[in-house]
Order: structure tokens, then sequence, then C-alpha cells
């Protein structure tokens, strides 16, 4: 088995902080050198039941930005195809 790494409380707490706050948490995984799974340990040791809840928070408000902005790119093809076609 692999050797334990104790992780400071204030590096899971900014780790934490971070996930709550929307970042990815497998790309805090990686920077942090930690396994996705020791976060989502920290999370549920943190908030409980709460866990899935923020994570799925913060993966529905990435995917509500995405789809604005596909909509504000077609929205504007739509508008350019317009006046090209009034021309």
């Amino acid at each position: 088995m692999g050797q334990r790494k104790i992780i400071a409380k204030e590096i899971k707490t900014e780790i934490l902080s971070r996930v709550k706050n929307g970042e990815k948490v497998t790309d805090l995984a990686k920077q942090y050198a930690v396994s996705d799974k020791s976060i989502y340990t920290w999370l549920h040791m943190e908030t409980g039941d709460k866990v899935v809840s923020t994570i799925q928070h913060n993966k529905l408000k990435r995917e509500n930005e995405e789809l604005k902005k596909l909509i504000g790119e077609i929205s504007l093809e739509l508008s350019l195809g317009k006046k090209n076609r009034a021309c």
C-alpha cells in the first residue's frame, strides 16, 4: 500500500472552500496531489448529506454557464444571418 500523506488542516480547508466555490474536485486533486476520494471524504465529514447537493449545484452552475454561452452564440449567428439576407 502507498504511504499515507498527512494534509494540513489549512490546505484541506482551502480545497473544500474552492470546491464549494465551483471548482472541479478532479482539478483540485491534481493540483494538490491528493486523491479525489480524499476530497469527497473531507466534504462528507464536513457537510454530511449536503455533499451531493453541493457538488450537483456546482455542476449545474457550470452547465448553465455553458448553455448561456451557446444561446448567445446561436442568437448572434441568427442575427447576422438575418442582416445578410436583408442586404
